[in-house]
């Protein structure tokens, strides 16, 4: 049995979120949590909700009574790029300079 948690438009950029995703794919989710926790990385406080998300929604299922959850483990997370807030800054000679303020989208999948 599995369970998903989407998080979307994340204002975090995909690039920095995917550093974190990697520290715990694959992992049982109680280790995975206490790795996200004690990051000091600002994606792993997203990602640590999406994962209790996806726990949440394992113990909502409908044979919850049978489930371990201390052998549940993270199948897949994946980090993809969401729009591009555009923005522009003044630069010298009445130019304007465009600055990109990316986004996420987070999927996390949790499995028994």
């Amino acid at each position: 049995m599995e369970a998903r948690a989407i998080s979307r438009y994340v204002r975090i950029a995909p690039r920095k979120m995917i550093l974190v995703a990697d520290l715990v794919r694959g992992k049982n989710v109680n280790e995975a949590l206490s790795i996200l926790h004690f990051s000091t990385k600002r994606s792993s406080g997203v990602i640590e909700k999406a994962v209790r998300s996806a726990l949440a929604n394992l113990m909502d299922k409908e044979d919850s009574r049978s489930i371990d959850i201390d052998s549940a483990k993270i199948t897949e997370i994946r980090v993809n790029e969401g729009p591009t807030w555009k923005r522009f800054r003044p630069r010298a000679m009445g130019r304007a300079s465009r600055i990109r303020k990316r986004t996420s989208h987070l999927y996390v999948t949790i499995a028994v």
